[in-house]
C-alpha cells in the first residue's frame, strides 16, 4: 500500500513540475527560442503531463496488477524523453536530441507491458 502512495506522490510532483515548465515555456522562453524549439519544449511538457497521469492511473490499479515495472518505464521515459526535449530546446546541443528516442522507447515499453499485464488478468479471470 505504501508503494502505491509513493507512486501517487511521484505523479503529483511530475504533474506539478509539468505545470511550472509549461508556464516557464509560455512566458519565459517565448522571447528566446525559435518557434520550432519552443514546440519541442511544449512536446516535452505535453508528454510529461500525459505520462504523469499514466503513473497516477497505474498506481490506482495497484490492487489489480504489479505496476512498479510499468511506472518505472514511464518515469524513465519522462526523464529521457521530456528532460532531453527541454535540454535540447534550451541549449540546442544535438546530443540531447539524440537521447529523446530512448525515452520514446521507454514509453512504448511501458504501454506494452501494461497491455501484457491486462492480457494476463483477462486469462486469469
Amino acid at each position: 500500500m505504501k508503494n502505491r502512495y509513493l507512486w501517487m506522490l511521484i505523479s503529483s510532483l511530475i504533474l506539478c513540475l509539468a505545470v511550472l515548465l509549461g508556464a516557464f515555456g509560455a512566458h519565459g522562453l517565448k522571447k528566446f527560442l525559435t518557434p520550432e524549439l519552443l514546440e519541442t519544449f511544449k512536446t516535452g511538457v505535453n508528454y510529461q503531463f500525459l505520462h504523469g497521469f499514466a503513473i497516477l492511473i497505474v498506481a490506482n490499479l495497484s490492487k489489480e496488477i504489479d505496476f512498479k515495472s510499468v511506472n518505472m518505464l514511464f518515469l524513465l521515459g519522462i526523464v529521457l524523453f521530456c528532460g532531453n526535449c527541454y535540454l535540447y530546446s534550451i541549449t540546442q546541443i544535438k546530443a540531447f536530441a539524440m537521447i529523446v528516442p530512448l525515452g520514446g522507447v521507454s514509453f512504448v515499453g511501458a504501454w506494452l507491458l501494461l497491455a501484457l499485464k491486462f492480457v494476463k488478468l483477462l486469462k486469469d479471470s
